[in-house]
């Protein structure tokens, strides 16, 4: 793995939880607006006689637990590259990593945040990206 491979690993980790919270409000939104259960007598004995929010609810639960479970990896993930990059002896490099794979800032951005150039951004990019040390 590279180092930018390392690095972008938190977006990867970030897009799959917003797409599984979305997912979420979209199942909360259907569990709410199922209609009550018929509590007449069952004719068939192979249908389930749950009432049809049940499932919905167990996979409103399902999803909560897997969104739990990313949240804990996206932090846990975080902590690690941001010790990864914090073992950077320059400021410069060690800032511009921290501003575009911690917290997602656009090149523009960093420029005018570290005052300086995008060129100047990208080369001091380049430079710490090489001096990472992917943890194995």
């Amino acid at each position: 793995m590279t180092a930018y491979e390392y690095l972008h690993q938190l977006s990867g980790i970030d897009r799959r939880l917003r797409y599984d919270q979305m997912e979420l409000e979209e199942l909360r939104a259907r569990a709410e607006s199922l209609s009550s259960p018929n509590t007449g007598e069952a004719v068939s004995h192979t249908r389930s006689t749950d009432a049809p929010f049940v499932k919905v609810l167990e996979l409103v639960w399902q999803k909560e637990e897997r969104v739990k479970r990313e949240m804990a990896e996206l932090e846990q993930k975080r902590e690690e590259i941001k010790r990864t990059i914090e073992q950077l002896s320059d400021t410069d490099e060690r800032l511009v990593l921290l501003c575009r794979y911690l917290r997602g800032m656009k090149w523009e951005a960093i420029a005018c945040e570290l005052h300086a150039g995008r060129s100047t951004v990208f080369r001091w990019h380049k430079s710490g990206l090489s001096k990472i040390k992917v943890p194995g």
